[in-house]
């Protein structure tokens, strides 16, 4: 298992057909990479309690959080994850929500929809190849 500090959290909600993201001020968060075969990770946010309610509806309402997280540092790249609350507990003032899931590889799903792009505009074969290999050194 390997442990990195949580620089940030933002909870992503699909609500009427609109995607709404709640950034939640961390006091201190880990995330720690299971590294177990269906490559889990777990999430814990040390929050205040003043999030104790917004918690509380997600963990009884969904089965299925989307969080995106900055790992270590505010500048870095966010991961985004597909989890389940798996805790909520006060903490004296505070509170921790403990999160597992998986790490969405948003690159490959852009590099996907390029290639199903490609290949609804007629790109077939050796052109299919060679526009593909063009479109994919922007990722690099």
């Amino acid at each position: 298992m390997k442990t990195f500090k949580l620089a940030s959290l933002k909870i992503i909600n699909n609500e009427d057909n609109d995607v709404l993201q709640q950034s939640i001020s961390l006091l201190d968060g880990l995330i720690i990479n299971r590294e177990d075969e269906e490559n889990r990770w777990v999430v814990e946010a040390y929050v205040n309690q003043d999030y104790y309610d917004f918690f509380q509806n997600l963990y009884s309402h969904q089965e299925e959080v989307l969080i995106e997280v900055k790992i270590t540092k505010q500048d870095n790249k966010p991961a985004t994850f597909i989890t389940s609350m798996i805790g909520l507990n006060k903490i004296g003032e505070q509170m921790n929500v403990l999160f597992i899931g998986t790490i969405v590889d948003q690159r490959k799903e852009i590099i996907e929809k390029q290639l199903k792009s490609l290949i609804e505009q007629g790109y077939q074969g050796e052109a299919l190849l060679e526009t593909f290999k063009e479109q994919i050194q922007e990722f690099n």
